[in-house]
């Protein structure tokens, strides 16, 4: 029999993608046994008609601009992936950042 060999690696996205950026500033979440779907979409400022019909209907629609389906094995690597880099991102950012301790790595 063959011996399955593990190998390490690292996937990295392809630099000069023809891919364009896509903005949203909404995500909608929903799942089955299977997978997880996240429906980006763009919320724009609201008109006074806009508003009127919310106030009526308690619902606001938004453009979709993307929508992905994610097996539920990727999600606690995805959450796990965006806590640190937010932690990252409120370290960095932070209007009084603090020192890093005596025997920490300095990033």
């Amino acid at each position: 029999m063959s011996e399955r060999k593990q190998i390490n690696f690292t996937i990295v996205p392809e630099d000069g993608s023809v891919e364009p950026r896509t903005y949203a500033n909404f995500c909608a979440v929903n799942h089955t046994p299977f997978d997880f779907t996240l429906t980006f979409c763009e919320v724009q400022p609201l008109s006074e008609k806009e508003v009127r019909e919310a106030e009526h209907e308690h619902v606001v629609r938004a453009p979709v601009r993307a929508r992905l389906v994610l097996p539920v094995q990727f999600i606690p690597g995805l959450i796990a992936a965006l806590q640190e880099n937010l932690r990252v991102y409120s370290e960095s950012h932070s209007p009084n950042p603090q020192p890093p301790a005596e025997n920490e790595p300095v990033h």
